[in-house]
């Protein structure tokens, strides 16, 4: 479990030492301070709470939480939609009835793997030999792919289930670093989409074991995972050094499965007429290309 305590109070703290007060019309700049950021008594000043209870939040000890005070504490801290939303959700599990019970968030509760419909598979199939495509599931867990969604990065077949996770392969796998040229970039973006999940899920069994995985493994995950960014990326270009066609410059796009929320089909394109274009038709013909180490 990823405790709402340590969550809310880590993701506080990042978050206001984040923030110059110069920029926010504060007297006294940042020389003048011990620590970077804003003070305590500054964010609640500018939430319009008391001091006290802002500490009591920070420190994950405010037993319930209203909205209206979480969108202070997120205007006064310029928290940007992904970090609001990240907010609200760990703060579900420290809002508490009269008699101490937790109240339900109204989200899934954890259950076994996820699968994908049988439908779905019919079209991740029918784009097989023009589109990349795979269908991302809770965790960032990699739950069904086409043909060449399967063969534009890692060699999806050929991996253990519990292995097929975006977030494992970037930060355990020795492929990783050769097929993104900008590797950095992409851990990030990584990172930001596993806290943006775990946000929503922060009991889901999968999900913490991931993280925890990850955190007792991988120095660049906990270097990453401490600065508490929180960014989903949904749509953009990336490259990928495929080491049997070479370069390919994808746009990606994530579409969330109406009739199943904590699923995401993300498909990559290519320019018609590119060279990408051309390099995806020759993946697409090879017998079953290696990619793993």
């Amino acid at each position: 479990m990823l405790h709402a305590e340590i969550e809310i109070s880590s993701f506080l703290k990042a978050r206001r030492a984040a923030l110059d007060p110069a920029d926010l019309g504060l007297p006294g700049g940042i020389s003048r301070r011990r620590v970077r950021g804003l003070r305590r008594e500054e964010v609640a000043q500018l939430a319009a709470i008391s001091v006290d209870y802002y500490t009591r939040i920070e420190q994950g000890r405010a037993p319930a939480i209203s909205d209206s005070v979480l969108d202070a504490i997120a205007r006064a801290l310029r928290l940007s939609d992904g970090e609001v939303t990240y907010l609200r959700n760990i703060a579900v599990p420290r809002r508490r009835t009269a008699d101490g019970v937790a109240e339900p968030d109204g989200g899934p509760c954890p259950g076994p793997r996820q699968t994908v419909r049988p439908e779905i598979q019919q079209l991740l199939d029918a784009m097989e030999t023009t589109v990349p495509a795979m269908v991302l599931g809770r965790g960032l867990d990699i739950l069904a792919w086409n043909t060449l969604g399967g063969r534009v990065a890692f060699d999806l077949p050929a991996l253990a289930p519990d292995r097929r996770n975006t977030a494992l392969l970037v930060f355990l796998d020795p492929v990783a670093r050769a097929l993104h040229p900008d590797w950095e970039a992409k851990a990030v973006e990584v990172v930001g989409n596993l806290r943006a999940e775990s946000g929503r899920h922060p009991e889901d069994p999968r999900i913490c074991e991931v993280v925890n995985e990850l955190l007792a493994h991988s120095r660049d995950f906990r270097r990453i995972w401490e600065t508490q960014s929180v960014y989903e990326c949904l749509r953009g270009t990336k490259s990928l050094a495929h080491p049997h066609v070479g370069e390919l410059v994808l746009t990606f796009e994530s579409f969330r499965l109406s009739t199943d929320p904590d699923q995401a089909l993300v498909t990559y394109t290519a320019e018609r007429g590119s060279r990408t274009e051309r390099r995806l038709r020759e993946l697409a013909a090879l017998g079953h290309p290696v990619l793993t180490a």
